[in-house]
C-alpha cells in the first residue's frame, strides 16, 4: 500500500471515531509511519487531509451506487425503493467509517465556509436521494406507488429514515437490522396506493 493511501485509510478511521479536533497530525504520523512533512506534502494541512477523505468518500459511495444500479432491473418502482433501502444499509455496513464520518459535525462546519466541502457533501446526498426519487417516480409510472405521492419529498423522507437507522447503528444505539422489515413496511404504507 502506498504511503498516501495508508495515510488516508488511517486518517479516515481516526476522523470518523475521534472527530477533527480529536485527531492529531502527530498521531496519524505515528500510526502510518509517515513523517509529518510527508502528510503536509500530500495534503497541505489537516483540513486538506479531511477534504481528500471526503472526496474519496464521495467517489466510493457514488461509485458503489452507480455500479449497483447500472445493469439492474426491478419488477416495479416500489421494488426499486426496497432494494435501494437494502443496498444503502448494506453499503453503510461495508463502509462504516465513511458513514460515521458523514455523521460528524466537523464536515458541516467546514461546508459553511468551504465550497469544496459543500460540493462534496451535496454530491453524496444528492446521489443517495436521487436514487430514491427515481424509484418513486418509476413506481408512480408503473402503478406500484400512489399517483399523488411527491417523488422528491418522499425520497427525502425515505432517505432520512434509512440514514437515521445507520446513525443508530454507528453510534451503537440500536441494531438497525432489527428494524429493517418495519422500515420496509413503513415505506410501503407511505407509498402504496392500496394503503393510502
Amino acid at each position: 500500500m502506498k504511503k498516501k493511501d495508508a495515510i488516508l485509510k488511517i486518517a479516515t478511521v481516526m476522523f470518523a471515531n475521534q472527530g477533527f479536533a480529536g485527531t492529531s497530525v502527530q498521531e496519524i504520523s505515528r500510526l502510518t509511519g509517515a513523517a509529518e512533512g510527508t502528510l503536509f506534502y500530500h495534503f497541505k494541512n489537516k483540513e486538506g487531509l479531511l477534504l481528500a477523505i471526503l472526496e474519496q468518500t464521495r467517489e466510493a459511495i457514488v461509485g458503489q451506487f452507480e455500479a449497483f444500479f447500472r445493469d439492474r432491473s426491478f419488477a416495479s418502482g416500489l421494488d426499486m425503493v426496497e432494494e435501494t433501502v437494502a443496498f444503502f444499509l448494506y453499503l453503510a455496513g461495508l463502509m462504516e467509517d465513511r458513514f460515521l464520518l458523514l455523521h460528524r459535525h466537523d464536515l458541516y462546519k467546514f461546508a459553511e465556509t468551504s465550497p469544496e466541502f459543500r460540493e462534496n457533501l451535496e454530491a453524496i446526498y444528492n446521489c443517495l436521494v436521487d436514487f430514491f426519487e427515481q424509484a418513486v417516480t418509476r413506481g408512480k409510472q408503473d402503478g406500484s406507488i400512489h399517483p399523488d405521492v411527491q417523488p422528491r419529498k418522499s425520497a427525502l423522507i425515505i432517505y432520512t429514515m434509512v440514514d437515521g437507522l445507520v446513525r443508530f447503528k454507528n453510534y451503537n444505539l440500536y441494531d438497525a437490522g432489527a428494524l429493517f422489515n418495519e422500515l420496509l413496511r413503513s415505506c410501503r404504507r407511505m407509498l402504496q396506493a392500496n394503503e393510502r
